[in-house]
């Protein structure tokens, strides 16, 4: 019985088993009641641990079912901690294991102990306050472990925080740093263009008395001019009145004088009958268009054929296909933009002009570089072949046309006459004359053998972008900023017919090989093929929103290339209108050419490139 109640007792843990004696006369004032056997509902035949266990929680439920005010002492004073026995915490402590088995087995052999006299139970004493304070303490410390390990984890976020902060602190500071020094550096540049454009007021000054000078200079040769004039007609007068009154006999000596003054006369033809003397009139000067200098060249007949008629037809029949073409080689040819690029007449060379004030021959398609010429003291526009390939001609932002000659390897002949940056050339196919379009909205038609210029092209109102001879005739194609094309002719440097249909401003134009085609191309990407003979627009292409820099025909006329600010190459067949693009520069192309036989194409841009495609 003593172990069946043992093992009741210890099921749940928290219970006691002491061997005490409660006296009658207890202080606590509990009143204690016997309990018997029968009372457990345990009988003897069923005294196991099985049925030990379940007549305890059901005890314990019925006491729990029962409220707490209702309970016998329970608003009483508190039982006294009563410390546990060593036999009673290895019971509980196997118990709360699950440790059934070992459980039995310590029973049973702490029993037979216990019967045959061989266990002194004064002797097991009680578990001492120092183990569960023990135990207290180190729960205790593992919740403070807890605390610890997550004031720890706080810190390491803290630590990464404050490394995040100080890096974007150096950060900011390294911004600031060069925020200080590029606010320097603009300081300095600034300091410098200040003192650059102290510099000018000197140079302005003076110009500025020069063209005073020049003025008055101006002034007095008028008035000399004036003077002269009135008394050539002064003397014609007396001489026509002498001739005319009754009486008067003129001599053969006299008569010839008279007839050689009446024909250097200028304005014999155009002076109102009568004796008075008339008011000079510049715009009917006859010596500003009969002045000849003895060196000029003469223009050659406007009915020559092109000589190459043949081998043109002979490539339109040809069946080129743009798709075909593809990246071959890559230059690195300037260390600026390469605003042109020139083919020799007759080789497979070409010529390109930069943004570094250079110009440089390439022998195609190894892309050997041949030459190279200095001399512009600004960027270079444009670059032209002579006819004969020994000379080229280049314009700048520096105002001048240059002529360059090969063979002596520097330039040999400087024009200048335009107001502002020169923006393309082009030869006369006799080699004669060469043109130059400038941003001071006129264009020129130069003599190479007088070195001087022979015509201004004046009717354009804004920039002149392009200018271009068909070849083996005297005809001039401009195009500019006003939005349109001129025809020119370049012997009496009149506009000839205009051509209006663009929206924006015309960057380019140029004849297609026969002669019978023009096509155009603005800043808005729009590309228009116009019929000479109709003076009419036949196509209109839509290649933008971004700037056309350049087109030109193939040698063939079936194929239009178009350098496209979008760093493309745009190629369309004239017949059907097909357009294709060839891709690879990284920045906007600016001029694009085709070899003698159309198998090559070379195109020029902004990152200092030269592509060769074939």
């Amino acid at each position: 019985m003593a172990a069946r109640e043992l093992a009741e007792e210890s099921v749940d843990g928290p219970y006691y088993l002491e061997k005490v004696s409660i006296p009658e006369d207890s202080e606590d004032g509990f009143e204690y009641e016997e309990i018997t056997v029968e009372e457990e509902g345990v009988t003897e035949g069923e005294e196991d641990l099985e049925a030990a266990v379940k007549a305890l929680r059901d005890r314990i439920e019925a006491s729990e079912s029962v409220p707490l005010t209702e309970r016998p002492g329970s608003a009483k004073q508190p039982v006294t901690h009563i410390p546990e026995v060593v036999d009673d915490f290895l019971r509980n402590f196997l118990v709360k294991m699950g440790m059934s088995r070992t459980l039995e087995s310590f029973q049973t052999e702490w029993f037979e102990m216990l019967q045959k006299g061989k266990l002194k139970t004064d002797e097991v004493g009680f578990v001492p306050d120092l183990y569960t304070h023990n135990q207290l303490l180190d729960n205790e410390l593992k919740n403070v472990q807890r605390e610890r390990d997550s004031y720890k984890q706080a810190a390491l976020q803290a630590g990464e925080t404050i490394v995040k902060l100080q890096k974007e602190r150096d950060f900011h500071r390294l911004q600031h740093k060069r925020v200080v020094q590029e606010k320097n550096r603009l300081i300095e540049d600034i300091k410098r263009l200040k003192k650059h454009y102290a510099s000018y007021e000197p140079a302005l000054r003076q110009l500025n008395e020069k063209y005073q000078a020049a003025l008055r200079q101006k002034m007095l040769v008028s008035i000399e001019r004036d003077r002269v004039f009135g008394q050539v007609h002064n003397l014609d007068s007396t001489l026509r009145n002498a001739h005319s009154s009754p009486g008067t006999h003129r001599g053969p000596a006299e008569s010839q004088k008279g007839q050689q003054k009446l024909q250097r006369s200028p304005d014999q033809n155009t002076r109102p009958s009568g004796d008075g003397v008339a008011p000079y009139n510049p715009t009917k000067d006859p010596t500003k268009t009969i002045t000849k200098h003895p060196k000029d060249s003469e223009f050659p007949a406007g009915t020559r054929i092109n000589p190459f008629l043949p081998q043109i037809k002979a490539l339109s029949a040809q069946n080129t296909k743009t798709c075909s073409f593809s990246m071959t080689r890559s230059l690195n040819a300037h260390t600026m933009a390469v605003s042109c690029l020139a083919l020799h007449p007759r080789k497979f060379v070409v010529a390109s002009a930069s943004d570094d004030h250079l110009w440089r021959l390439w022998g195609m398609p190894e892309g050997e570089m041949i030459m190279t010429g200095e001399g512009h003291t600004d960027w270079l526009s444009s670059c032209s072949f002579h006819p004969s390939g020994a000379c080229l001609a280049t314009t700048s932002g520096d105002t001048t046309v240059r002529i360059w000659d090969f063979a002596k390897g520097r330039c040999v002949l400087t024009l200048e006459g335009h107001t502002h940056a020169t923006w393309g050339c082009s030869f006369h196919s006799c080699g004669d004359f060469v043109a130059s379009c400038s941003m001071d909205n006129t264009a020129k038609v130069w003599d190479l053998n007088s070195e001087r210029c022979r015509y201004t092209l004046r009717g354009h109102v804004d920039s002149v972008n392009s200018i271009t001879f068909l070849p083996f005739s005297n005809i001039l194609l401009t195009s500019s900023a006003d939005k349109t094309l001129s025809l020119w002719d370049a012997r009496t440097g009149l506009c000839a017919q205009t051509f209006y249909g663009h929206e924006h401003s015309c960057n380019s134009a140029t004849f297609s090989a026969l002669g019978d085609t023009v096509a155009s191309c603005d800043s808005y990407g729009v590309v228009k093929l116009w019929d000479v003979r109709n003076v009419s627009a036949m196509v209109t292409m839509d290649t933008g929103p971004q700037p056309s820099n350049q087109v030109v025909f193939s040698p063939s006329g079936r194929v239009l290339a178009v350098s496209s600010n979008d760093a493309s190459v745009k190629l369309m067949e004239v017949a059907s209108l097909h357009m294709s693009s060839l891709l690879g520069h990284n920045d906007a192309v600016q001029s694009v050419t085709f070899d003698h036989k159309g198998e090559y194409l070379l195109s020029s841009g902004s990152d200092g490139e030269i592509f060769i495609w074939s």
